[in-house]
């Protein structure tokens, strides 16, 4: 694990103990349960794709670690407004919201605003590393949550996701190499996502997604992550097969996002 992920890690467990001496796990967990009414996250990739269109997660973050801020004017419920009205024929299929406040000055708030204003589903991205988060996540409303193969052993991942797809929720793994990737695909989720930035540099080429493109099999959906910034990166993806994009950063800067993922994905 790199030590900027050793880093989060150890405050995410700050949080989380915090979080629980303010709201029980078992109260946490009633919560969760009681929110039954989930939008289909993996359904709504899968229409695109099956239409012939980019399936694209488009996300509401305000900053980064290695970029700082990426957008003052920060209103989640706009955002995600605009995505789900993209431009033309072309729209997001899904939302991803950044939470974690310290490293991406991202809040629970966030996601329920951005859900709020529209009918698209909702990642939580965050870094998931207790069976509390992903309770809290169903509860502030998420779809699906974030598994990052980085960040967490075979058997953490198996009861993750056990326990988010007890809540009829999606879960969406994440890798950076092929050993990762092997471990993803011991699971029973059938999205895969391949983040193509460096843990260590934070240099990122959609290379990454294209060397693993062939191991990931026809019945799992691949979404790459990070990255995609021009045409031709979203031409060489789909050419080779992928057709699922995790994209952030490259709207955040656009005064409407939504315009920006349409000419992106045009």
């Amino acid at each position: 694990m790199s030590d900027i992920l050793n880093q989060i890690i150890a405050v995410k467990r700050d949080e989380i103990a915090a979080a629980k001496k303010k709201k029980p796990f078992d109260a946490m967990r009633a919560d969760a349960e009681s929110r039954v009414l989930t939008r289909d996250f993996l359904g709504a990739l899968r229409a695109k794709v099956g239409a012939g269109r980019a399936a694209v997660i488009a996300e509401v973050k305000k900053a980064s670690p290695s970029k700082g801020v990426l957008r003052e004017d920060f209103v989640p419920a706009d955002i995600a407004q605009s995505y789900a009205a993209g431009h033309g024929a072309v729209s997001a299929a899904c939302l991803s919201v950044l939470t974690d406040r310290q490293f991406f000055q991202g809040s629970v708030d966030a996601l329920k605003q951005a859900r709020a204003s529209c009918d698209l589903p909702v990642l939580r991205k965050d870094f998931v590393v207790d069976p509390y988060q992903v309770y809290e996540s169903r509860a502030m409303g998420a779809d699906a949550v974030l598994l990052i193969a980085a960040c967490l052993g075979d058997a953490q991942m198996a009861d993750l996701e056990a326990i988010a797809r007890g809540l009829d929720m999606a879960v969406l793994v994440e890798v950076h190499d092929r050993e990762e990737l092997q471990r993803a695909l011991r699971l029973r989720t059938p999205l895969v996502g391949v983040n193509n930035r460096d843990l260590r540099s934070f240099r990122t080429s959609i290379d990454t997604t294209l060397a693993l493109r062939a191991e990931v099999p026809d019945d799992r959906l691949l979404v790459t992550e990070s990255g995609i910034a021009t045409r031709d990166d979203v031409q060489r993806l789909r050419e080779a097969g992928v057709h699922a994009f995790l994209v952030g950063e490259a709207f955040m800067r656009a005064p409407e996002p939504g315009e920006a993922l349409a000419e992106l994905f045009a």
